[in-house]
């Protein structure tokens, strides 16, 4: 998957040439054209399709055969018509915002704001997350943490950060900083967007989808110590290039948790992932390799951290 977006994003000549040729069509045929290039993807990119397909059958248990092939075409398009927005369409934000994006209950983060602690937005890589991230971005003082690491993702990331969206690089920055700087801009009543199904086998054990993992603890750290209130939020696509963005009431660790269940806030967060990973399945960005997030032995782990 991540060579397949190398191989769009290596050249920035190739992209102007891709922006010159497609921003004159109208938005119905791009939707067509996408359409179409994920019907080919699906058929083409066997080995890919087939992780998906058991990834969702391992996932989405209640789905059935017909509906899990029908969420991995979806997803496959999915994957054509994100790629376009951000390779393509991303210049176009300022001028379109008022009817790409639709907000609901936008004002549960204004909620948690009013205590002078700033907000922390927890979500999952659902729909487009990097347009949601701008849209945040136009009205809030944000700041995330992403991984620009990879070769392939870090030109979309720098995109991004030249269209006025500020992030910490996780691979980069020394874990340290990165967490006193994230505590500076919440003491300042910042926004902090953290996505909390990234995955490293340094992190955390944890559990997801019933299954013994690695997550991040971020969120639940701040969240507990210093008193943060967390505000679970997602988007999806609604049709074609409309999106909708949900937030929920702000959720109070340090009322819910003590210091030394930060694992327990975590798995209590990680089940807020995979409600909204199941509501819209075939737009989680990371089907194509959830697998390799499951840890080998998982009745041992299970046991001290299912709660």
């Amino acid at each position: 998957m991540y060579k397949g977006i190398g191989k769009l994003t290596e050249s920035e000549k190739r992209l102007h040439i891709l922006r010159y040729s497609l921003c004159w069509m109208p938005r119905w045929l791009i939707v067509f054209f996408c359409y179409i290039a994920g019907v080919l993807l699906y058929s083409c990119a066997v080995q890919v399709r087939k992780r998906v397909l058991q990834n969702l059958s391992d996932l989405a248990r209640n789905a059935s055969p017909t509906q899990i092939r029908h969420y991995c075409r979806t997803y496959f398009y999915h994957l054509c018509i994100t790629m376009y927005e951000i390779l393509v369409d991303s210049p176009t934000l300022d001028s379109t915002k008022n009817w790409r994006f639709k907000a609901e209950e936008e004002s549960c983060l204004e909620e948690a704001l009013q205590h002078g602690r700033g907000a922390i937005l927890f979500t999952s890589h659902t729909g487009n997350f990097f347009y949601y991230y701008w849209y945040l971005s136009r009205k809030y003082p944000c700041l995330t943490v992403a991984t620009a690491g990879s070769a392939e993702l870090r030109p979309l990331y720098l995109m991004f950060e030249q269209l006025g969206c500020k992030g910490l690089d996780y691979d980069a920055v020394p874990p340290l900083q990165l967490l006193r700087t994230l505590r500076r801009h919440l003491e300042a009543n910042g926004v902090v967007l953290l996505l909390g199904d990234f995955w490293r086998p340094a992190f955390p054990p944890a559990r997801f989808f019933g299954r013994n993992t690695r997550s991040p603890s971020g969120t639940a750290v701040l969240g507990i110590e210093q008193r943060v209130p967390v505000v679970p939020f997602y988007g999806f696509r609604m049709r074609g290039f409309r999106h909708v963005i949900k937030f929920e009431k702000p959720l109070y660790l340090d009322d819910m948790f003590n210091r030394h269940e930060r694992t327990e806030a975590t798995n209590a967060l990680n089940r807020i992932l995979e409600k909204t990973i199941t509501e819209n399945p075939a737009q989680w960005f990371y089907w194509f390799n959830a697998d390799e997030r499951w840890e080998t032995n998982q009745t041992q782990m299970s046991g001290s951290h299912n709660q």
